[in-house]
């Protein structure tokens, strides 16, 4: 009689790696595809956080400018926004004087603050889809502070 460790066909099915690739595949691909999704994400939010930055400092350059308006700030934001093929969705711009100190002296600027609500494409619909609460946006903040022209003889 044979021993069962001595048999030719259970032992070869138990070492056997046929099917260990397929396996692994399954259990490491999830992974694998959210780490992409956030790399994607990230860097839509990454491109869109430079976008609004950049619109911040061209609103702060229209407001620095002598007998502009409020009104032309917030249409140049808007414009380079859209030049950019963002949305115009919750856009908030808001434009407010400030005294800022620089070496002693008291300089008079203009501060630009423009928010804008960027919703994640890939996580965020991804999280919900397994339970994950309201994963679904940030909203970018940022500013730009601007001197003050004034007109030659003013």
């Amino acid at each position: 009689m044979v021993p069962l460790s001595a048999s030719p066909g259970r032992g070869r099915r138990f070492r056997s790696a046929r099917g260990a690739e397929l396996i692994e595949f399954a259990l490491v691909s999830p992974v694998v595809l959210v780490l992409l999704g956030g790399i994607l994400d990230f860097g839509f939010l990454f491109n869109n956080y430079t976008v609004v930055t950049n619109a911040a400092r061209e609103g702060a350059r229209m407001a620095a400018i002598p007998g502009s308006a409020e009104a032309d700030v917030k249409e140049r934001v808007n414009k380079y926004i859209q030049a950019a093929g963002l949305t115009l969705s919750g856009v908030s711009t808001t434009v407010q004087p400030v005294a800022v100190v620089a070496g002693g002296s008291t300089v008079n600027a203009i501060k630009v603050q423009v928010s804008y609500p960027y919703n994640y494409m890939i996580l965020g619909p991804l999280v919900q889809m397994v339970g994950g609460g309201s994963f679904t946006g940030i909203t970018l903040k940022t500013a730009a502070t601007m001197r003050r022209e004034v007109a030659a003889g003013l």
